[in-house]
């Protein structure tokens, strides 16, 4: 008796990727066009969009007349949207604003007409644990998973919700290729049988890849297949009817870590480093967004329409290849003027409401004046906020003066040091002590054969450490020379690292590194805003293990971050530095990481290519870069009081 296939039709649609968004939105225009035209005349049943609904609101911009025969097949459950406004990254976006991206393409779905719903995240790179009681909280109790997955079955309990795993991806493009009927018919078999290792009698098969439409002759062509396979039928359905054709068998197998396996599947971890300036600028963003989110609902919610116009924004930036870093210059530079005017419009909201009613809670803030209870961030020359926001008034040329951007200053630890030592071997380093605890900080970089996904060291190179040349103290602020870099050094509670350099240099990794007492076998880092523990082998070295054969990415001791890590009492906040390794007694942050190439088909971590090969200049980040992080000695249970010194008025 043949197993019963239930096959899927969508397509993945990534809204900038190798090309930038209004190019793929004229492409999204053939496509869509082509589904609607299939779905309106019964060609095919059921089409699914992906996840969610930025990509259909592309669409209706430019179709608006498309509008009501798109709410026609959503009613009639011919077509599936929602329930997230973009496909964002899971590891790279905290709590905050992966609710942001529910709530608001929840709204929009539901407004279309669409109740039923998938928590649809077939591309994303690896699956936070944190992602499915979110998904419960509203209302989702199924999810689709792929990447990260290793040998888990297709139907599974992943953290309390119904988890299907699409063992073979979802880009099955195999009805679009050149093959004959029989040639198709002997691949889909062989993949099928991989599916049916994993599955129980009902099979999903995905029919679709990146931005690619549907074939005319789609229904036509699987009842050609289905009678060359004898083990086998292939039927056109939806995943909802896939889902409860297996509801049975969820609970036989439960997974409640997150999933970052690499073994079957590429997580592509070098994301987590690529392009390290939309990082900062994400992180900035997201603070600053939630801090003007929550002033403006305690005032009343006025702003309310403009809040969720900036999130949508931060959100469309936060799409898989976006915020990722994976995409062409043109793209990512499109991104930055995004994440600026997110910046406009979040300080131009707390500024306002600061000063309308006249609060003096900010930790940082403008001012005409230096203030002995706070540090000077900045300084330019400027109008004062009180002129800039009076709409009775305007500025003029006698108005322009000194602003200083101010910080409240916190309380200074006494017996938190940094001294400058010499090592045995004659050369010089820093130490960090506090009363008997010592940890050793030195700056690392080496060559980087990788890509905008993966990291791609080269097997013999030992990387350099760099050299003390000098260190200097002025006004509270001790300045440490070094042969890469200089670094300002500010002491607080925490110990905060300010660097700033002009990278000349292309293809390296450049990383701080804490030497710890013992080998760090567990950390603790934050993810969607609380901790997660991960366990390591200190020992591995990923020089050694580097791919020999093809399909294989190497397995590696980097983990991203969002804003705190920590090991052995020790601690480490981070503004926008979102990746870390572990390697013997070291626990390293990346600082930047350097690359000119979306896909580096020749990657020594990665033996096939997981993109285009399109050079990417500004990947290699040449130029003036910054890194900023606080350190100190806390246990992971008061990492959020040690984060709002950092991020003082953070939304956790």
């Amino acid at each position: 008796m043949k197993k019963k296939v239930i096959a899927y039709l969508h397509t993945h649609w990534d809204r900038e990727w190798y090309r930038e968004f209004e190019v793929f939105r004229l492409r999204l225009l053939r496509v869509f066009d082509n589904v609607l035209e299939m779905l309106e005349t019964h060609k095919i049943p059921s089409f699914y969009f992906d996840g969610q609904v930025a990509a259909l609101l592309d669409y209706l911009e430019i179709r608006p007349e498309k509008e009501t025969m798109v709410r026609k097949l959503i009613a009639e459950k011919n077509l599936f949207i929602g329930p997230f406004y973009t496909l964002v990254d899971e590891f790279l976006t905290d709590r905050t604003a992966f609710e942001k991206n529910l709530e608001i393409g929840l709204k929009i779905s539901r407004d279309f007409g669409c109740n039923d719903f998938i928590g649809y995240l077939a591309d994303t790179f690896g699956h936070s644990k944190n992602i499915p009681p979110i998904l419960k909280k509203f209302g989702i109790d199924k999810c689709v998973v792929w990447r990260g997955c290793g040998d888990i079955p297709s139907e599974f309990t992943f953290n309390g919700i119904n988890t299907v795993n699409l063992i073979r991806g979802y880009f099955m493009d195999i009805f679009s290729s050149k093959m004959t009927i029989e040639e198709k018919a002997d691949w889909l078999k062989g993949n099928l049988d991989k599916i049916a290792s994993k599955s129980s009698d009902v099979l999903l098969l995905p029919i679709g890849a990146d931005h690619l439409g549907v074939e005319p002759d789609i229904a036509d062509q699987i009842k050609q297949v289905n009678a060359l396979l004898s083990d086998y039928e292939i039927s056109l359905g939806s995943l909802f009817e896939y889902f409860e054709l297996v509801r049975d068998n969820f609970k036989q197998f439960e997974w409640n870590d997150e999933l970052r396996d690499n073994s079957k599947t590429f997580i592509l971890p070098g994301s987590y480093s690529a392009r390290m300036n939309l990082k900062q600028y994400n992180v900035k963003c997201t603070y600053l967004l939630a801090q003007a989110d929550r002033l403006q609902k305690e005032h009343g919610g006025a702003y309310k329409n403009v809040i969720e116009y900036a999130y949508k924004l931060l959100l469309k930036n936060q799409a898989h290849d976006g915020i990722c870093g994976c995409s062409t210059d043109l793209v990512h530079r499109e991104n930055i003027t995004r994440y600026e005017k997110i910046i406009q419009i979040a300080t131009s909201i707390i500024e306002e409401l600061r000063l309308k009613y006249k609060s003096d809670k900010a930790h940082e803030f403008e001012s005409t004046e230096i203030k002995s209870d706070c540090d000077v961030i900045s300084h330019f020359r400027g109008f004062e906020s009180s002129l800039l926001y009076d709409t009775q008034r305007i500025p003029v040329t006698e108005d322009f003066t000194d602003i200083y951007v101010l910080r409240r200053k916190t309380k200074t630890s006494a017996d938190l040091k940094l001294d400058v030592i010499k090592n045995v071997d004659g050369t010089t380093g820093l130490e960090i002590t506090s009363g008997f605890r010592k940890i050793g900080v030195e700056f690392y970089r080496c060559i980087d054969d990788g890509d905008t996904y993966n990291f791609g060291p080269v097997e013999d190179d030992k990387g350099e450490i760099a050299k003390i040349l000098s260190s200097s103290d002025k006004d509270g602020v001790l300045t440490v020379a070094t042969s890469f870099f200089d670094v300002k050094l500010t002491f607080h509670e925490l110990i905060n690292f300010s660097i700033k350099w002009n990278n000349t240099l292309k293809n390296h990794l450049w990383q701080a590194r804490f030497i710890l007492p013992e080998p760090v076998y567990t950390t603790y880092s934050e993810d969607m805003n609380t901790i997660i523990e991960r366990k390591f082998n200190p020992f591995y070295d990923m020089r050694k293990n580097l791919p020999k054969t093809r399909g294989i990415e190497a397995k590696t001791n980097f983990a991203p971050l969002q804003r705190y890590v920590g090991a052995q009492g020790f601690g480490i906040v981070t503004k926008g530095l979102t990746e870390y390794e572990v390697f013997e007694n070291k626990l390293s942050v990346t600082l930047l990481r350097s690359v000119g190439v979306i896909s580096n088909p020749k990657n020594p971590a990665r033996s096939t290519p997981a993109g285009p090969p399109l050079e990417v200049p500004d990947a290699q980040m040449l130029g003036e870069n910054t890194a900023e992080f606080s350190v100190g000695f806390f246990e992971k249970d008061d990492y959020e009081k040690y984060l709002k010194l950092v991020f003082p008025d953070i939304v956790l």
